[in-house]
């Protein structure tokens, strides 16, 4: 990842915008991608927003990512080409770029699919429009057509001759007037012409007509069109995210992402805000979901950030380098001093190199191999037991590498031709990650040797406190290798052992040898 950011928003318009203004005011660090092409940058003006009434959307958009930067967000130009799950969190690609995000807001908003007529599409958003709530006022008292291309083509007629009385229904490719309906527009002083629309005349001046199939030429200021919402949602498609059909009756209106009323999506992590998710929102609707989403993600990754710290702060008092200092202090000596027999055994047939002991303790398993001609390097979580292993090691004349290090949280340094780790039982997160940590450490045709309590020791007389959730079995730690290992010893090992009580009874270590291939 080239940056790492709680939210990554996918959009610069009005609801990204305003989404990244409420992340970036809570202290989140926030990412506007910005493609630059937003639906209305045909549109004159702004309107229905309030103190923002008749302001240019570019420069609402300059004022709003102003803002962004201002509490600490980053607003950066260029077009997304990818978007997927990686981990908890996301990756987002943009141009040989890779960013990383815990949460992705997307207001990619929608396209407008015109009707495929000549000249109108150039006339789109200046005399060519669609609602009367953005552009009515401009054009009242204008002679205004509606095309109509489906049902909402009356309702359109009826909203627009609020504004205007000289207006006239085109009928186009439009379904066949109801008798009410013909009966009511007339009442209204609405015409209906039939035939279908050939071509959009315009001069200098603005637009001036349509011209019909037939010829026919109707004068007009202003044309009213139903275009196809569709939603900007391709980049969706590989989260499982698909846009759904929106419906007039059986006509297709468009198409949407579907959200709650939070803008959260059917996928953990994905909001979508704007247009996207609804095609009548316009500026400040937009800007309102934006706002919301970017509340709801907040307080999603408050709810997140609580369940981590409670998690460290759990996993501390058990496994952190303060108890293990701890348990150590509390008695002059833990372990017997002698070397785990399973590695006797395991390295007996080795000739030896470089050693990793992780988890060396007392240093016991460390001395051993050092004293059989392997140049070692101990690691140790508790300083209390790396002063106690170095402090044997000087006695017993033995040159040993010590280092301070939780190999749950940064891997080795170097590689070795045998990396051995004893009985380290954490919970499945940490332990994926020490072993992830341990096997990098194994150097081409090295041996790797991890040895715990087997699982099924948890139901056995001696006491295994939290084994059923920190157990594991030789298989396991052999499935997180992958390819590129050969397997030589995987299995649960049984030795007689005596429980609490006296009594002796059979556990089982989980044994793992294996060998990295050298190529």
């Amino acid at each position: 990842m080239d940056d790492k950011f709680d939210v990554v928003v996918i959009g610069g318009g009005a609801a990204g915008l305003s989404g990244a203004v409420a992340l970036a005011r809570s202290r989140r660090s926030v990412l506007v991608l910005d493609a630059d092409d937003p639906r209305n940058a045909a549109a004159g003006h702004v309107h229905n927003f309030l103190t923002r009434d008749g302001t240019p959307p570019a420069e609402i958009y300059a004022i709003a990512q102003a803002e962004v930067t201002k509490y600490g967000g980053r607003v950066e130009p260029g077009r997304v080409t990818a978007v997927w799950r990686d981990g908890e969190g996301f990756g987002v690609e943009i141009g040989d770029r890779t960013i990383g995000a815990r949460r992705v807001l997307v207001a990619t908003g929608l396209r407008d699919e015109l009707p495929d007529i000549p000249g109108l599409a150039a006339r789109w958003g200046i005399d060519v429009l669609h609602c009367p709530y953005c552009h009515g006022w401009e054009v009242r008292d204008q002679r205004i057509g509606v095309l109509a291309t489906g049902p909402a083509a009356v309702h359109q007629a009826l909203l627009f001759r609020q504004l205007s009385p000289h207006v006239t229904v085109l009928q186009h490719s439009g379904p066949a007037l109801g008798e009410e309906q013909l009966e009511q527009l007339h009442a209204l002083g609405i015409a209906v012409v039939e035939g279908e629309v050939g071509q959009v005349e315009s001069d200098a001046s603005g637009l001036t007509a349509v011209r019909l199939a037939d010829g026919t030429r109707v004068q007009l200021d202003a044309l009213i069109v139903a275009p196809r919402f569709t939603a900007r949602a391709e980049l969706l498609a590989p989260l499982g995210l698909k846009p759904v059909e929106v419906l007039m009756g059986e006509h297709v209106l468009g198409t949407r992402i579907e959200a709650d009323s939070s803008g959260a999506s059917g996928v953990a992590g994905v909001w979508v805000a704007g247009n996207v998710t609804d095609m009548q929102a316009q500026v400040v609707t937009s800007a309102a979901a934006g706002l919301t989403a970017g509340a709801a993600i907040n307080a999603d990754l408050v709810a997140e950030d609580a369940r981590t710290a409670l998690e460290v702060h759990r996993y501390e008092v058990i496994y952190g380098e303060r108890a293990w200092d701890e348990r150590y202090r509390s008695r002059a000596q833990n372990w017997s001093g002698n070397p785990n027999p399973v590695l006797v055994a395991e390295v007996a047939d080795l000739v030896p190199g470089t050693a990793l002991e992780a988890g060396a303790g007392e240093g016991a398993d460390a001395l051993w191999l050092a004293s059989r001609g392997w140049h070692v390097t101990g690691v140790e979580l508790s300083t209390t037991a790396l002063e106690r292993a170095a402090a044997q090691a000087d006695r017993l004349g033995l040159q040993i590498r010590w280092q301070h290090l939780d190999l749950t949280r940064q891997p080795a340094n170097g590689t070795y031709d045998l990396v051995s780790a004893f009985f380290l039982h954490l919970p499945a997160k940490a332990r994926l990650t020490l072993w992830a940590h341990l096997a990098g450490a194994v150097a081409p045709g090295g041996t790797l040797l991890v040895v715990g309590h087997d699982f099924s020791d948890s139901v056995t007389t001696m006491p295994r406190p939290g084994l059923t959730e920190m157990g594991w079995t030789a298989d396991q730690v052999a499935d997180s290798l992958g390819a590129g290992w050969t397997i030589e010893v995987a299995e649960a090992r049984p030795r007689q052992a005596a429980d609490p009580a006296g009594r002796e009874i059979t556990i089982r270590d989980a044994v793992l040898r294996a060998r990295r291939d050298r190529t």
